[in-house]
């Protein structure tokens, strides 16, 4: 679910958010007797959350009306806290992103990574969770460190930003695909050591084709002193993700952020990643630079991110 990945052009995505465009008009009719307060979150329609999302299970996929997965759980929890009737449009990465920033739609889930750059253009919430860089490996075998995968053959999607990470290990060999599938056909068949993809994916995977025989191993993050001699090392790190909303929405950005803070608190969070296969010590602990990342960017100087540890 690394959406740090290449986009496509942006008039594909422009075309895709066109019917969005014609659902999303202020005259929709929204449901009858919104209160104020959901009414003053300035959604496009009063008490309906028009949400663009791309299928992308199990973090994202649509099933009927309805938004299912890991993050489409806690979007769910959060609308229902809120009063807010959630309204799916399909679309691709690129039409999540830009359907946010014309505002077309009110928010946009799916492991979206903050980045300085996207929240120049958009709002991110507090993360929902972190997610930690995941390796699926042969039954059996353990590999930790970037020093182990020097000299081995590494897999993972193209356009994923693990390419370059790939590409500036010692000795190891990128082999890229069009999509998953050929990364657990290729490791389930010995043709790679390791394949790096979004962990709920592996976990998924494990499931549903024992036949691999495949683990999840969790990446030790190489250190501050390795990322700066090997800059393209930072894509092995956590990344922090986030739900991402017009840049107006400053309402309702605060509304969600406080409702996924209480979730961190109340133990709902921890039950929805276990539920969906995670590792909660994984998925809801930020890592260090978390904070400093954002603290004044788009967040104050004493911000702390959210955590299970607190």
């Amino acid at each position: 679910m690394n959406r740090l990945r290449s986009l496509v052009a942006a008039l594909s995505a422009t075309l895709l958010l066109s019917t969005v465009a014609a659902c999303g008009a202020d005259g929709d009719d929204g449901p009858k007797n919104v209160s104020a307060k959901t009414a003053a979150l300035g959604t496009l329609t009063p008490g309906v959350l028009k949400v663009a999302v791309q299928p992308y299970a199990p973090y994202t996929s649509v099933q009927g009306d309805t938004i299912v997965g890991l993050d489409g759980d806690i979007l769910n929890r959060v609308a229902d806290k809120l009063g807010l009737r959630v309204e799916p449009q399909v679309t691709d990465f690129a039409g999540m992103l830009a359907g946010v920033q014309s505002r077309r739609v009110d928010i946009t889930i799916g492991g979206v990574a903050w980045s300085a750059d996207r929240q120049k253009q958009g709002l991110f919430t507090d993360p929902p969770y972190y997610s930690p860089p995941a390796m699926a490996v042969r039954s059996g075998r353990t590999y930790r460190t970037v020093d182990d995968l020097k000299g081995l053959e590494l897999g993972t999607v193209e356009g994923y930003v693990w390419v370059k990470s790939i590409q500036a290990v010692p000795g190891a060999e990128l082999h890229a695909y069009p999509d998953a599938n050929g990364v657990f056909d290729d490791l389930g068949a010995g043709r790679i050591d390791v394949g790096f993809l979004d962990p709920l994916l592996i976990i998924a995977a494990q499931k549903e084709r024992p036949d691999l025989k495949i683990d999840t191993r969790y990446m030790t993050p190489p250190t501050a002193a390795q990322v700066k001699a090997e800059p393209a090392y930072q894509y092995f790190q956590p990344y922090q993700t986030g739900f991402y909303l017009p840049k107006k929405a400053t309402a309702l950005e605060k509304a969600i952020s406080a409702e996924i803070d209480a979730m961190y608190g109340d133990g709902e969070l921890k039950k929805l990643v276990e539920k969906w296969g995670g590792d909660p010590e994984q998925f809801l602990k930020p890592a260090a630079d978390v904070a400093t990342a954002r603290r004044g960017v788009d967040r104050p100087q004493d911000w702390t991110p959210p955590s299970i540890a607190q």
